[in-house]
C-alpha cells in the first residue's frame, strides 16, 4: 500500500502510560525465583517427572489458569476441546474456579474440573491462599492470583495424572508440567503471547527446562524460528488458534462506523488508535469508531478523546458478550496493538465480513493478514500511516467489499474444523492412543 512519505516517516506516539517493572519487583522479584526454583527442584527430585515412557491410552487434557474466566486462550481452548471431543475422550482441567457461570460456554461432551475452587474456601484453604505461591514461576503474568494453597492443589492434580496427553497453556503451567507430570502423561506445551514478551528470567527457565515436553506448539511464524533456534531438543509446530465464527449476522459494508476490540491497557494501543482517529473525524466527521472492551486505561482514554475533540464521534461502549453483532453493523475492523501474542480479534472480525487495518505489530497480524487482499498492514506504532490506511478505505467502498470477501475466505481457515485435524495429526505422530 502506498503512503505520503509524510506517513511513512512520521514519529511515532508516546503510549498513555509505559510499562516499568515495579521498585518491589526489582528488589524482591531475583528472590522469589531464586525461592520458585528451589521450591521446585526439591519437588521435582522426589516427585517430578524422570524419562519417558511409551505413551499410555487416556483423555486429552486441557491445563487452563480459569475455565470460567474472560479471555483469547480460554475461548480458543474450549473450542479445540469441543471439536477433539468429537474423535476422543476430552477433559479440561482449570487450575481454578472463582466464578458460578462460565463466561463462555462450556462445550459439549467435555469434563471440566476445577483443581481450586475458591467460591467456598475452607479454613486451610483460607490460610494457606494468604501465603504466596512457590511453584508458580514469580515471572509469569498468572503468579499474583497464585498461592501455596494453589501449589497444592496442581501438585495433587498433576501428580494423579496417568496416561494420555496434556496440553498446557502458559510458560509457568508448562513448566510445572514438563517437570512433574507422570512419564505415562504426553506433555504438550502452548505458547499463546509471543516470544520476546516474556521476562527475562522466565525466559531462562524456559530454555532450560521445556525440554520436558514433548512438544510446544506456537501461534506464529517468527515464534516458530526463535523458539526452535532455541531450544534445540524440543519438538515446536505451528498451529494457529481455532476461532470459530461470531453469532449476529454478517457486515453489510453501508454503515458509517469502524471498530477495534479488546482491553483497555496499553498493549492494545487504543490511545494510539484514537490519535490516529484525529484527522480521519476531521475529513469525515459522519463517520464514528468504537472500541469494545474493559481495562485499567479507559479514564486516561476518557480523556484522551475530549483532548482530541472526538467526544462526538467515539464510543466506548464497554465490554460485550454480543460482539459479533457489533461487528457485524461495523464496516471497517482496526487493531492498534503494541505487540499480540496471535490476533484472535482479527480472526473474529474478517469472519463478519470486515476487512482490517492493523499495525504490523509483533506479533501475529502479518501471518493472518494479506496487505492489500484482505486488510491494510502499517508499520508498527506509526500513526500517520494507521490514518491514511484509514482513510483510504474509508474512501473507496468497492474496494472494501473487494477486501471483506477475502476475509471472509481467509477466517475460514481458522475454524475448529480446519484446526482440529492440525491437531489430530500431532496427536498422531507422538504416538497418543485414542481414548474413544
Amino acid at each position: 500500500m502506498g503512503l505520503p512519505a509524510a506517513a511513512r516517516g512520521a514519529r511515532r506516539a508516546a503510549p498513555l502510560s509505559t510499562p516499568r517493572q515495579s521498585r518491589r519487583r526489582r528488589l524482591l522479584g531475583p528472590l522469589a525465583v531464586g525461592l520458585h526454583r528451589l521450591a521446585l527442584a526439591s519437588v521435582a527430585a522426589v516427585a517430578g517427572r524422570r524419562g519417558r515412557a511409551a505413551p499410555e491410552p487416556g483423555p486429552v487434557r486441557f491445563l487452563l489458569a480459569h475455565a470460567w474466566g474472560f479471555g483469547g486462550t480460554i475461548r480458543t481452548t474450549l473450542n479445540l476441546a469441543g471439536e477433539l471431543s468429537a474423535r476422543r475422550e476430552v477433559e479440561v482441567v482449570s487450575v481454578l474456579r472463582r466464578r458460578e457461570r462460565p463466561f463462555f460456554a462450556l462445550p459439549d461432551g467435555v469434563a471440566v474440573r476445577a483443581l481450586e475452587d475458591r467460591r467456598a474456601p475452607g479454613p486451610l484453604h483460607r490460610a494457606l491462599g494468604r501465603l504466596p505461591s512457590l511453584l508458580v514461576h514469580p515471572e509469569d503474568y498468572s503468579y499474583p492470583w497464585c498461592s501455596l494453597w494453589t501449589d497444592v492443589a496442581l501438585l495433587r492434580g498433576l501428580r494423579s495424572l496417568r496416561g494420555g496427553v496434556l496440553v498446557a497453556t502458559r510458560p509457568a503451567l508448562n513448566l510445572l508440567a514438563a517437570r512433574l507430570v507422570h512419564r505415562s502423561v504426553v506433555v504438550i506445551g502452548q505458547e499463546h503471547m509471543n516470544f520476546h514478551s516474556h521476562r527475562p528470567r522466565l525466559t531462562a527457565d524456559l530454555r532450560r527446562h521445556y525440554a520436558g515436553l514433548d512438544a510446544l506448539t506456537v501461534l506464529t511464524a517468527g515464534d516458530a524460528r526463535d523458539y526452535a533456534g532455541m531450544l534445540a531438543r524440543t519438538r515446536v509446530e505451528l498451529i494457529p488458534n481455532p476461532v470459530d465464527p461470531l453469532d449476529g449476522g454478517i457486515a453489510s459494508q453501508d454503515a458509517k462506523l469502524v471498530v477495534a476490540a479488546g482491553r483497555l491497557n496499553t498493549q492494545k494501543g487504543f490511545d494510539l488508535l484514537l490519535r490516529a482517529w484525529a484527522p480521519v473525524a476531521r475529513r469525515h466527521p459522519d463517520w464514528r469508531l468504537r472500541i469494545y472492551g474493559s481495562g485499567p486505561e479507559r479514564a486516561a482514554l476518557e480523556r484522551l478523546i475530549g483532548e482530541l475533540d472526538l467526544a462526538a464521534v467515539v464510543a466506548l461502549p464497554g465490554r460485550t458478550q454480543a460482539l459479533g453483532a457489533a461487528m457485524a453493523e461495523a464496516s471497517l475492523f482496526a487493531l492498534s496493538s503494541r505487540f499480540e501474542g496471535f490476533g484472535l480479534v482479527l480472526v473474529e472480525a474478517m469472519g463478519k465480513g470486515l476487512p482490517v487495518v492493523s499495525f504490523d505489530c509483533p506479533r501475529g497480524p502479518a501471518d493472518i493478514v494479506s496487505d492489500g487482499e484482505d486488510g491494510l498492514l502499517v508499520a508498527p506504532e506509526d500513526v500517520p500511516a494507521l490514518s491514511a490506511a484509514l482513510l483510504e478505505l474509508i474512501g473507496d467502498p468497492d474496494r472494501r467489499r473487494r477486501l471483506a470477501a477475502a476475509a471472509r475466505g481467509k477466517a475460514r481457515r481458522y475454524e475448529s474444523g480446519a484446526v482440529g485435524p492440525v491437531w489430530d495429526a500431532l496427536l498422531a505422530d507422538l504416538a497418543v492412543p485414542k481414548s474413544r
